[in-house]
């Protein structure tokens, strides 16, 4: 039995027969729900929220009379991550449309060694906009948390950083896809924002970015923040990916 939080394009806790890749496989081209989508998801311990119904899954989750395992048994779909204390998140999973999947291991945070004075975040759960800070990731994560002096805030949140770019020759930045091939001015102006003395620490750049989001463009990596806690998930670079999964990079469009 495995149990899966699947944090984009949806969220929703998943109990299966499946081993991940397996899973990943069934999610992105076995189902007509999620048919040819790209799927981000992470294993977690069972039993570690009073929150779920854990013996129904186990009841429920069983393989069918000709011995198939059940592929998905849905625990819930609504203010899932809250509910999961850190210390249950196993490895996180990058699924493609055609199903290759590459496992991604926590290791110990550490900031990045390449600040340019700003960040960009594409925030996954349980909200989904694109923004710039003056925040790196963990302090992004403390203040989007944190009840102090805002009116708005959320208990957990997964995201990721985006790689920067050369804002004034962007092909020297490498392959990003089509990404900044608009409003590129836009982008600058909320960059300027964050960077300047007005203490506006983040900037809406996108709400609607999902559609623009592959994982070619992630730049250090996947956070998962609740509480004061953080973990961190990096991800590897292009020579790194030759070694683990050329074939899932290929997919990803990283390699040409």
């Amino acid at each position: 039995m495995y149990y899966y939080v699947v944090f984009y394009p949806i969220e929703a806790l998943i109990a299966s027969q499946l081993e991940p890749k397996n899973f990943g496989m069934y999610m992105a081209r076995g189902s007509k729900k999620g048919s040819a989508e790209r799927l981000m998801f992470a294993e977690i311990e069972g039993d570690c929220s009073e929150a779920f119904d854990w013996e129904f899954a186990r009841s429920k989750c069983v393989a069918h009379a000709n011995g198939e395992p059940k592929h998905s048994l849905y625990l819930s779909i609504y203010r899932v991550i809250e509910q999961i204390p850190l210390e249950a998140y196993k490895n996180v999973y990058l699924v493609n449309q055609d199903g290759t999947t590459l496992a991604l291991e926590a290791k110990t945070y550490k900031a990045s060694t390449d600040w340019k004075g700003y960040g960009l975040y594409k925030e996954h759960c349980p909200v989904h906009p694109f923004i710039a800070s003056s925040l790196k990731p963990k302090e992004l994560a403390a203040y989007i948390i944190s009840d102090t002096g805002k009116k708005i805030t959320v208990p957990a949140i997964i995201f990721t950083d985006i790689r920067s770019i050369d804002l004034e020759e962007k092909e020297h930045t490498g392959n990003i896809g089509s990404m900044f091939e608009r409003d590129l001015d836009h982008l600058k102006e909320c960059i300027e924002d964050v960077k300047g003395q007005n203490g506006k620490v983040t900037k809406t750049i996108d709400r609607s970015f999902d559609s623009k989001f592959t994982y070619q463009i992630i730049g250090e990596g996947i956070y998962i923040a609740k509480g004061e806690g953080i973990l961190f998930y990096p991800m590897p670079n292009r020579e790194e990916l030759k070694e683990i999964d050329y074939d899932w990079g290929r997919s990803a469009n990283i390699f040409w």
